[in-house]
């Protein structure tokens, strides 16, 4: 562990949260807003928790996940647009509860905070089985393909996870306009992987076979 590297996920960290809590609140216009609260709640201490446990056991890999900078010049404009999806999906939110637009029921509230919490399960334990994870496309000196835990079922777990966490989010909020807005993410992670088995297909041994191998690349049995 580094002070660097400490300061340097505590700066994100803080930042993610007051950008998030601004997103949701101002658009809101009042900080009763419990459905919001809960999504902070479920996103928020388990990031922290898995940041400790990164920092403490593999700082190498939270270095990677800190590292956002995409060099990919088609990934970059797949980061631009899910970060407009992601500034859309929260401001409706805010706005779909100060105005009363489309709500969801609070049980479908707590069952979405419930799936998103296992969503956060499979991430973290797929981080465990892939130490190569970054979130840019990359191939990384000495990189080996790994086939085993959910890699054996889907070729991108992560982005199954990721996918997972994005969908139960509006939910979460109560929001199904919101809702509707992140389903505009499922053709953006599409676009995301196509590109990233394109470099992975070239410059990583071995993937060709692996393609092979494990035939779904997010959703068994859909794609």
């Amino acid at each position: 562990m580094t002070k660097q590297l400490f300061f340097q996920a505590l700066t994100k960290f803080v930042i993610g949260l007051a950008l998030v809590m601004a997103l949701l609140f101002i658009p809101a216009g009042t900080l009763a807003y419990p459905q919001a609260w809960l999504f902070i709640g479920v996103l928020f201490v388990p990031m922290l928790v898995m940041g400790f446990v990164l920092m403490s056991r593999s700082p190498a890999l939270l270095r990677k996940r800190l590292d956002a900078k995409e060099k990919e010049g088609e990934q970059k404009s797949v980061v631009h647009l899910s970060g407009i999806l992601f500034i859309a999906m929260f401001v409706t939110a805010g706005l779909n509860h100060r105005f009363g637009w489309w709500t969801a029921p609070d049980w479908l509230v707590i069952a979405a905070a419930i799936i998103f919490l296992l969503g956060y399960v499979m991430y973290a334990e797929v981080m465990r089985e892939n130490v190569w994870l970054s979130r840019t496309i990359e191939v990384q000196e000495h990189q080996q393909v790994v086939d085993t835990g959910f890699y054996g079922i889907v070729r991108h777990p992560m982005y199954t996870a990721t996918l997972i966490l994005f969908l139960a989010t509006p939910v979460i909020l109560a929001s199904f306009w919101s809702f509707v807005i992140m389903l505009l993410y499922i053709p953006i992670i599409v676009k995301r992987i196509r590109n990233e088995e394109t470099v992975l297909e070239q410059e990583l041994e071995g993937y060709r076979e692996y393609k092979q191998r494990v035939r779904w690349r997010l959703v068994p049995y859909v794609w």
